[in-house]
């Protein structure tokens, strides 16, 4: 089969109208921000890609998403989102030309770094019939299943086996980017060589949605970031949209949610604060609006000291039109402040979507600030920002406990 290679990126229209059969038309219409028809056709569209980036792949056709932001500085920001301090300089990503084909070194470079000291072991329980006496002899299980007889033996023992939970996370991700068009050929080989590696290894299909997390200490940190690799590379496998979840062949990965998350972790070690002071929005305990607890809001941003809420804010990547904040954004984060009797909040957005402003709601005594980040700069000035921004946080924080004790 011929591939029809279609290269876009983020929220870039297409200069030429592209032709699509339905079923492709149809399948990208949840991954782009809008599908226009050309004038005088039937097939052919102008294509504009949203916050979505990677790869897709729908019958002949494949698909890739150029990011705005540099392939290195998208993997930091999605790495250090699921915890892990992912230094960009360590692969060369200049050679890469997409997000999918970057993968693939990062993912193999950090196996042979983990790899280097023997694959991780550990104990797991298991139980079988022996014909000889291994562990513990299951008595109930032997009576009913062998009614008396002597043999073979129902036991339970502990196995010291390469076969856990990291392995499997590893070996996963490296099944899910061989299943993709890779163009590289010596990518292809440092995949087979995971896969070899971990031969002895079950492979196991990990939900997007419910990718385990992996404890680590003193012995498995060596493992840390490919399997925080593996996590992400398993994480963004599928099409979120409102109508379902559209199960794809490919990689893609919502900046959206890659910027909310980055921020939250950043601001909150910055703050050195635990996840249950600043739990991410996914953690975060029901909050209402309205009395009868009909409404329901999930602020991305929010500081606790116990039960009582002392910030609120919010994470915005998405792309904004003339600079200015979509008043949707503005009444969602006075709601916020309204429900959590705060005198304000604060709106973050991605350098470039919006112009740092402050609003004062009138007759509400509430102050809405909106400021930026900028992402495309060195690693050492973004964390800079991080830093202002976690003292902004902190006057937030202040206003508000002496508002409370004025009161």
């Amino acid at each position: 089969m011929v591939m029809r290679n279609l290269d876009l990126r983020e929220w870039t229209q297409t200069e030429e109208p592209v032709a699509l059969s339905v079923k492709e038309r149809d399948r990208l219409k949840v991954l782009l921000a809008s599908i226009e028809p050309a004038t005088g056709t039937s097939d052919a569209y102008y294509l504009t890609p949203g916050s979505t980036i990677g790869a897709l792949e729908i019958g002949d056709l494949s698909v890739a998403i150029e990011p705005k932001l540099p392939i290195g500085r998208v993997l930091y920001l999605a790495s250090y989102a699921m915890g892990l301090d992912f230094q960009e300089e360590r692969f060369d990503f200049v050679r890469q030309p997409t997000l999918v084909e970057a993968l693939v070194p990062a993912l193999t470079r950090a196996a042979r770094r983990a790899f280097a000291r023997g694959l991780l072991h550990g104990y797991r329980t298991e139980e079988d019939a022996l014909h000889t006496v291994r562990g513990r002899i299951r008595v109930a299980d032997q009576i009913r299943r062998r009614f008396g007889g002597p043999l073979p033996v129902e036991v339970r023992y502990d196995d010291f086996t390469d076969d856990v939970l990291a392995n499997r996370l590893v070996k996963a991700a490296a099944d899910r980017l061989g299943k993709l068009r890779i163009r590289s050929a010596q990518s292809r080989l440092d995949l087979a060589w995971v896969a070899a590696t971990l031969d002895n290894v079950s492979l196991v299909e990990f939900p997007s949605n419910a990718v385990p997390e992996v404890k680590f200490d003193r012995l498995n940190e060596h493992y840390r970031e490919v399997v925080t690799l593996a996590r992400l590379i398993l994480r963004h496998t599928s099409i979120e949209s409102g109508r379902g979840k559209v199960r794809a062949n490919g990689f893609l990965m919502d900046m959206n949610v890659v910027f909310q998350e980055f921020v939250t972790r950043a601001l909150r070690e910055e703050l050195k604060l635990s996840e249950s002071a600043f739990p991410s929005d996914k953690r975060l305990l029901p909050l209402h609006l309205d009395d009868n607890r009909k409404v329901r809001l999930k602020p991305d941003l929010s500081w606790w000291d116990g039960p009582t809420c002392t910030f609120v804010g919010d994470a915005k990547y998405k792309r904004v039109q003339h600079a200015h904040v979509p008043n949707a954004d503005l009444y969602q984060l006075l709601a916020y402040t309204t429900a959590l009797d705060l005198p304000g909040g604060l709106l973050i957005y991605a350098e470039g979507e919006a112009d740092d402003v402050v609003h004062r709601v009138r007759h509400a005594g509430k102050q809405l600030e909106v400021t930026t980040l900028d992402l495309s700069g060195s690693i050492d000035s973004l964390q800079a920002e991080i830093g202002k921004l976690a003292e902004r946080v902190r006057a937030f924080r202040r206003s508000t406990l002496e508002l409370r004790r004025a009161a």
